[in-house]
């Protein structure tokens, strides 16, 4: 399940990352750039690359989010431990 999960998480986070990346990109030269006024000294396919690693972890926390608040109370709340290692007075079925 946790697989599934990062999947939900890390596929739409790239395609939205890839999206903003052409979009941005079709608008800005990365050449024409600066950081705290002084131009980057980075290549194109270098500013290329790190922003859209930068575009897709911020995508990444998006889509987490929404994951995160689409879990029902059940799945936040229950007990990881099996039921023999469960200390006293937890529940025996539901959150610990």
């Amino acid at each position: 399940m946790l697989a599934q999960r990062l999947m939900w998480i890390a596929w739409p986070a790239f395609l939205a990352a890839s999206v903003i990346e052409m979009l941005v990109f079709a608008v800005v030269d990365p050449q024409d750039l600066q950081w705290f006024g002084h131009p980057l000294a980075m290549s194109r396919q270098g500013v290329y690359t790190l922003a859209f690693f930068v575009f897709w972890i911020l995508t990444m926390a998006s889509s987490a989010l929404t994951t995160l608040l689409s879990m029902s109370p059940f799945e936040v709340n229950r007990c990881p431990l099996p039921l023999d290692a469960r200390p006293e007075g937890c529940p025996k079925e539901g959150g610990c």
